[in-house]
Order: structure tokens, then C-alpha cells, then sequence
């Protein structure tokens, strides 16, 4: 078979046209290009600790979240959410940011964290600091069962329906600034009275399946909810 070779130069324009009417090539499936992931600051709730994130941590990066971006925040619950706590968190979240370089952070709460969080936010540096918020279980509008413990604990009564706190939260917008809100709630939540709480207006609100109030911490389904949350834009 003879076979006819062409010279160079006489077939550039041609492979110039085919190049340049290529479309461009397809994303490999089943991968979505991503932003540079931010650091994740996890709060946990009342008379609890860092440790209650571990299962989430460890779903998040099985899923190729880096573990160098995932940071627990530790704090004395029975402290005042806005006068004491939120000023020890804004000096954390800088902690993070120096230490990874990074613009902004992302934020999951759970239970009481979501208080002192979302006062840092709404009257401290957050607004500029946090892109993401995620609320587990949180007493957005205060619960019942405070009562209960607020004769002796200020967490306590920072969680009080009508409380100082809880009041200036929620007056003038319950999701200010350029933040995106993301709350999970449970109707077999037994801590937060009404279950309800936790969602805000303004923020993305999703009901899970029916979870007590810690199992929200572990399960698969609300992980993967958090998951979503942080990877989106």
C-alpha cells in the first residue's frame, strides 16, 4: 500500500482550523471541578467537646476533604454565648486563618455552638470571616428545656426562649450578611422544644430523618448534608 505524506507546513492551517473548532474536552465523570477547599471550624454544644466530631470528620475526609482544613474549637459551655465566647472564637477563626493562609472559613455548629457562632457573625467579624454556616440542632429561637439548667448555667440561659441572646439574633434578620446559612433539624429531637428552633428564615432549612438530638453528630445522611453544603459555592 502506498501511502502519500504531506508536507508540514501546507497542513498547519488545516490542523489549526480542527484545533480551534474542537469543543473543549468533557470533565472526567462523576467529578465536579472544585473551588480550594476552606478550613472547617467544627463547635460542638453543650458539656461536650471536640471528640463528638470525629465521626463527621472522618466521612468528610474519606470523601477527599484534606484533614489539615478541619479544625475543632473548644470552649467552656457555661460561659456567656455573646460577652465571653464569641471574642474567644473571633480569636480562634484568626488562629485558622493564619495558619492556612486562607481568606474565610466555614462553620458547623451543633446545639449550643450555634448561638455563640451565630453572634459572632451577626456582631463581630464574621460576616467578612465565615462564607459558610451549618447549624445541627441549633436553639435558633431558643428551648424549652433551658429552663431547666438556667438557674445555675449561663449556656443555659443564653438557650432560653426570649433570652438576650437569642432576642438580638433574631431582630432585623435572622441570616445577615453575605453568609450562607444551612440549618438540619430532627422532629424526634428531644433537646430542642420545639423542634422547629432550629431553622431560620433566610438559610436553607432541612428536615432530617427522625434523629435524637446527638445522633445528628453521626449519622451518615446529615454528614452527607454537611458535606453538600460546604462543597457548593
Amino acid at each position: 500500500m502506498r501511502r502519500t505524506a504531506v508536507p508540514l507546513l501546507s497542513a498547519l492551517p488545516a490542523l489549526l482550523s480542527a484545533v480551534l473548532a474542537a469543543p473543549p474536552a468533557a470533565a472526567a465523570p462523576g467529578r465536579t471541578p472544585r473551588t480550594p477547599d476552606r478550613p472547617v471550624i467544627f463547635v460542638h454544644g453543650r458539656n461536650a467537646g471536640p471528640g463528638v466530631w470525629d465521626s463527621m470528620i472522618r466521612r468528610l475526609t474519606a470523601a477527599g476533604r484534606p484533614a489539615d482544613r478541619l479544625f475543632s474549637w473548644d470552649y467552656d459551655t457555661s460561659q456567656s454565648a455573646n460577652e465571653t465566647l464569641a471574642p474567644q472564637l473571633r480569636t480562634y477563626v484568626d488562629q485558622v486563618l493564619r495558619q492556612t493562609g486562607a481568606a474565610q472559613v466555614d462553620i458547623v455548629a451543633h446545639s449550643l455552638g450555634s448561638l455563640t457562632t451565630r453572634w459572632y457573625v451577626k456582631f463581630g467579624e464574621g460576616a467578612a470571616k465565615v462564607h459558610r454556616w451549618v447549624s445541627l440542632a441549633g436553639p435558633n429561637h431558643g428551648t424549652q428545656l433551658a429552663w431547666l439548667c438556667a438557674p445555675y448555667d449561663q449556656g443555659c440561659r443564653d438557650m432560653t426562649p426570649g433570652s438576650y441572646v437569642v432576642t438580638h439574633l433574631n431582630e432585623g434578620g435572622e441570616t445577615p450578611g453575605p453568609v450562607r446559612y444551612t440549618t438540619l433539624w430532627s422532629r424526634c429531637d428531644e433537646q430542642i422544644s420545639p423542634t422547629t428552633s432550629t431553622a431560620l428564615a433566610g438559610a436553607d432549612n432541612i428536615e432530617t430523618p427522625c434523629l435524637k438530638h446527638n445522633d445528628l453528630l453521626t449519622d451518615p445522611t446529615v454528614a452527607d448534608e454537611v458535606r453538600t453544603a460546604l462543597d457548593s459555592a
